[in-house]
């Protein structure tokens, strides 16, 4: 699939909360943790002003994924990269993870730090992320853990080395 990444706009708000949405409630989460995590999975057109933010676009120019970068200096956080389930398995995670860390590696990151959904470590793992210990959060009185991943950037020049199996 041919796609091209562009910087988001704050036009793009509501169609990334959109595939935001629809990429998490993809695994089947319960609706009331859906509606937990509305602010989380909610992109602002000032959070897009104020972060490095990404979508992957294609020919017809249809937002199919985004990602967010956070943080500063030489740790960068990895705060959203979703694609709309009907993309999944294109390659477009890929890219924009791709993309990604070469926008890290401009901005002097040294590692790239990814708080994943339990079903995303395997595609981390697969670009080259290490779970490198764990998050724990309350969800309705119980403790929910997510992996803590980094992705350790190598400089500017040196070639990716990502995992060439499809996400």
């Amino acid at each position: 699939m041919t796609i091209k990444i562009v910087r988001a706009t704050p036009e793009h708000a509501v169609r990334l909360t959109q595939i935001a949405h629809a990429a998490k409630s993809y695994w089947g989460y319960p609706a009331q943790w859906i509606e937990l995590w509305r602010n989380q999975l909610t992109i602002t057109e000032a959070y897009i002003e104020m972060h490095e933010v990404y979508a992957a676009v294609d020919a017809d120019d249809v937002i199919l994924g985004f990602y967010a970068l956070g943080g500063e200096g030489e740790k960068r956080t990895l705060d959203h990269l979703w694609v709309q389930p009907q993309s999944f398995g294109a390659g477009v995670g890929r890219q924009l993870f791709a993309h990604a860390i070469a926008r890290a590696q401009a901005l002097g990151a040294k590692v790239l730090e990814i708080e994943s959904d339990p079903h995303a470590e395997g595609f981390y793992h697969r670009m080259g992320a290490e779970t490198i210990g764990e998050v724990t959060y309350e969800m309705e009185g119980s403790p929910r853990r997510l992996p803590l991943m980094a992705y350790t950037l190598q400089p500017p020049d040196a070639p990716l080395h990502l995992d060439s199996r499809s996400e």
